[in-house]
């Protein structure tokens, strides 16, 4: 199957799929929080807040994180360079600010995070197959797929010349390779840990053990879809850079299940007004 990329114009502005599916991400995962606040009584409008936090801590963390693995400072100011973990830890810190400043406690606003961090990844994911970018190795399963305008195209010399791909024997350089759409794998397995975290929102452990199941989950996850990754960083042996953050994201997980599996309930203080319920 070739595939071609999502692009259109609206007079002198262009918008990619990727762009469009990174907003839709934002909107999506700002809609699951707000039902979840619904479900609580509490005030809906937290959820924009934390959207908000969320936009500018992490677009600000994924090009920090891509200038300090190029050196590009250029990045800073164009529309690419974007690296999911730096926009991660980018947008925990700006919603953990926010948090705070907020008077909401941290914990609970880890539990109503989690299912909506991995809805809107998934999202992201489909944004990148879009643009065909983040795609995998070479593969000859019937789904595989070829990407001739690709981040790169998916071309043998490309494959080879920018991730250490090795050419198959016969194959000419200028040929395009069908290649595993690693970004599909990963919305469909997002998806079902968003749909796992979802039925569990009202769990019975502490709170904000729910962000604890969703980073070791999401750590697996990359971990495992990493080793069928076109990558060019595997500077850890085997591993790449991916995957030793995976492994720091799973150990934090597991630390924080541990920490909150018997936990109190964390209290709403009476200064919390972000979450006080609307008066109609």
């Amino acid at each position: 199957m070739t595939v071609y990329p999502l692009t259109f114009s609206i007079g002198s502005l262009t918008i990619t799929g990727y762009g469009l599916m990174m907003m839709v991400g934002f909107l999506v995962a700002g809609w699951t929080i707000q039902r979840h606040l619904r479900q609580r009584q509490l005030n809906e409008d937290y959820a924009a807040d934390i959207v908000v936090a969320a936009v500018i801590g992490g677009i600000l963390g994924a090009k920090l994180w891509y200038v300090g693995l190029t050196q590009d400072m250029g990045a800073l100011f164009s529309r690419g360079g974007l690296v999911w973990y730096g926009g991660f830890l980018g947008g925990v810190a700006g919603v953990a600010f926010n948090s705070i400043w907020k008077k909401v406690p941290v914990r609970l606003t880890m539990d109503l995070c989690a299912p909506a961090v991995a809805v809107g990844y998934a999202m992201g994911r489909v944004g990148c197959f879009m643009v065909q970018d983040d795609y995998g190795i070479p593969t000859n399963l019937p789904w595989g797929m070829k990407f001739p305008e690709g981040l790169p195209a998916s071309t043998a010399q490309n494959l080879n010349a920018q991730f250490g791909v090795p050419i198959p024997e016969g194959v000419s350089s200028f040929e395009l390779l069908a290649v595993h759409p690693t970004q599909l794998y990963e919305v469909t397995i997002m998806m079902l840990i968003f749909l796992l975290l979802w039925r569990l929102r009202f769990h019975r452990k502490g709170t904000g053990w729910l962000m604890g199941l969703y980073l070791v989950l999401a750590g697996l996850e990359r971990f495992g879809i990493e080793l069928l990754r076109a990558k060019d960083d595997r500077i850890f042996g085997a591993f790449t850079i991916a995957q030793v953050t995976s492994l720091a994201l799973v150990l934090a997980g597991l630390v924080i299940m541990a920490w909150l599996n018997n936990a109190e309930r964390a209290n709403i203080p009476p200064n919390a007004s972000v979450l006080n319920p609307r008066t109609r």
